[in-house]
């Protein structure tokens, strides 16, 4: 299971790229995997404001459909538009080309993010 080591987890398998005050955001590989075949997402809308720990969309897969947390509270100021008409790169490439989107938090706080090996420990990897 591919966990790299520059990123921070959160205990629902999504990824976070700190990058300043700008947080960039995903579903990890242990989670695309677990999901299967993704065939569908739902993405957040850009501009809109969220809580940490609120759904901002949902990704459809050919087993189940699971929301998509926010790690941090902010405002959605990008989406990943490529995965409305290529939802599989949430499978192929899901720490490159598969990010969802990218949040300008004013408090984030890292200890709330889990480190790789503490993601990998909870996944058993």
């Amino acid at each position: 299971m591919n966990v790299p080591s520059n990123l921070r987890y959160t205990k629902d398998h999504e990824w976070v790229l700190v990058t300043g005050s700008t947080v960039r955001v995903g579903i990890t590989d242990y989670a695309q995997d677990a999901l299967g075949d993704i065939v569908f997402i739902q993405l957040p809308d850009a501009g809109s404001q969220i809580d940490a720990h609120q759904g901002i969309g949902e990704i459809e897969s050919t087993k189940s459909v699971n929301d998509v947390y926010a790690p941090v509270a902010g405002t959605v100021v990008t989406v990943n538009d490529a995965l409305v008409s290529s939802p599989e790169l949430l499978n192929s490439d899901p720490y490159g080309n598969g990010w969802i989107c990218e949040i300008e938090t004013s408090s984030l706080n890292e200890k709330d993010l889990l480190t790789a090996e503490e993601y990998s420990a909870l996944i058993g990897a």
